[in-house]
């Protein structure tokens, strides 16, 4: 189908101007004023902002955690996303300790089957020694896989030690890929933990209490020596505050560069919604919120260029499944549902309150993740040759969140009753028109894999 997009706010990381835009297959043809193209589609933009489909680099779709599985899975996770403007999502393969890589990444090829919207994945290692080190330049020579998750928590299930971290860095920086790190102290939280459930404070708010300021600090500023030792380029995922985000303020005093991901509860909510009892179960995420002056710091480090992209963590699960921890905090699934509001609340949050450019709201959701994990400028922007992922977008549309009208697998929202200031109208995925007036127009099976180029670790 050949759509014309007319008279448009067109807003990209660098440009804001207003235009027509051309789209003939998947592709965008031209951009310009008064286009005079003879469309199949046309599409009035008058009065809307135009920017390109989101990119949301850290979800968990149909991920297998703490006996259960989350409840979005790629068919209901990716329309979830496309309703709210992001068009791509990278998934993170979950290596089983001891298995190969290559065994994990079928089993996620073949969830990945149904998904409606674009994805990619992340390969998280596990289980690090010779032969793990060969299939992951296989995964990047040959599969497209670049980007490779660590953790430095959740011993005897995911996390690898710092000496095979440091190797995996070595490896990574040889042949062009970047590590990603779940960065706090797992010893520390471990301990914590246990000592909460010794002196029988097992409420969500503990979970809160276990995981302090100072565990995500620490390894974050463990993870910036590492990567400064080795020379690998790295991303700290999920930062939740301003100690972490301190930690890679010093590093950059020694011409280091290490990239940062937030997320849009950071940026919104705040650790006293642990003291609603077990109503704070919805909240029980890992890391865990913060206080106010953490909000403040997030926001500061995006207008500083500190922190580059804001994503989810999305990992909803029922709240049947938040239940097996009704006695115990520990045995809360952690995670929840956001891959549907995040474009709308960092707009409604971020650009309509002042706090940052429309061209930073792109930079953030969408460009700086295209960059940096290896697909700009095929996705992440609005340029001829460019897959055709478009957003028109209501800037001034007020609507309220709630479990009644959301698109996500899952029976409450996070954010009951919050109003949100911009509304995502129309959405294109390559070329085809995904999201219209409030219907997903797209089927299972539609979403494409899209293969990463090595990474440099500049953007």
């Amino acid at each position: 189908m050949s759509i014309l997009i007319k008279n448009g706010h067109i807003v990209t990381a660098s440009e804001d101007f207003k235009a027509d835009i051309y789209v003939e297959g998947e592709k965008i043809v031209a951009i310009g004023k008064d286009l005079k193209y003879d469309a199949q589609k046309v599409i009035d933009a008058s009065g809307k902002l135009v920017f390109p489909g989101g990119i949301d680099p850290h979800v968990h779709l149909d991920m297998p955690f703490m006996g259960t599985s989350s409840s979005d899975d790629y068919e209901t996770g990716t329309r979830a996303a496309l309703h709210g403007g992001t068009t791509m999502v990278i998934d993170f393969i979950l290596q089983t300790q001891g298995d190969t890589l290559y065994n994990a990444l079928r089993a996620w090829q073949k969830r990945s089957e149904k998904a409606i919207g674009d994805y990619s994945y992340h390969m998280a290692v596990t289980d690090f020694n010779d032969n793990t080190a060969k299939e992951v330049v296989e995964l990047i020579e040959k599969e497209g896989i670049t980007s490779f998750k660590t953790f430095m928590a959740y011993k005897g299930a995911l996390m690898i030690d710092d000496g095979q971290m440091v190797q995996l860095m070595r490896t990574l920086k040889k042949h062009g890929g970047l590590i990603t790190v779940h960065a706090t102290n797992g010893d520390m939280i471990d301990s914590l933990i246990s000592m909460h459930r010794k002196e029988g404070k097992l409420s969500p708010l503990y979970h809160y209490l276990s995981q302090p300021e100072i565990t995500e600090a620490e390894a974050s500023e463990r993870f910036s020596d590492m990567l400064y030792y080795t020379g690998c380029p790295g991303y700290i995922v999920h930062m939740t505050c301003e100690g972490a985000l301190n930690a890679v303020r010093r590093a950059s005093t020694r011409n280091q560069k290490v990239f940062v991901e937030t997320c849009s509860q950071y940026l919104m909510l705040d650790a006293s919604l642990y003291e609603k009892g077990f109503e704070g179960a919805k909240w029980v995420m890992s890391p865990p919120l913060r206080e106010k002056k953490d909000q403040t710091a997030l926001w500061s480090g995006i207008n500083q260029g500190l922190v580059q992209v804001v994503g989810t963590d999305h990992c909803p699960f029922m709240w049947e499944q938040k239940k097996m921890g009704e006695n115990d905090f520990s045995k809360i699934p952690n995670g929840h549902p956001a891959i549907e509001h995040r474009m709308e609340f960092v707009f409604s949050e971020g650009v309509a309150k002042g706090k940052i450019s429309l061209s930073k709201f792109v930079e953030v959701t969408s460009t700086n993740a295209a960059k940096i994990f290896g697909m700009y400028p095929r996705k992440g922007t609005l340029s001829i040759g460019a897959d055709a992922d478009i957003v028109v977008f209501d800037p001034n549309k007020k609507h309220i969140i709630s479990v009644k009208t959301h698109h996500m697998n899952v029976d409450y929202s996070a954010y009951e009753g919050w109003e949100v200031t911009g509304k995502c109208e129309t959405v294109l995925l390559r070329g085809q028109v995904a999201i219209e007036n409030e219907k997903c127009l797209l089927t299972k099976g539609n979403g494409k894999f899209i293969p990463r180029n090595k990474i440099s670790g500049i953007i």
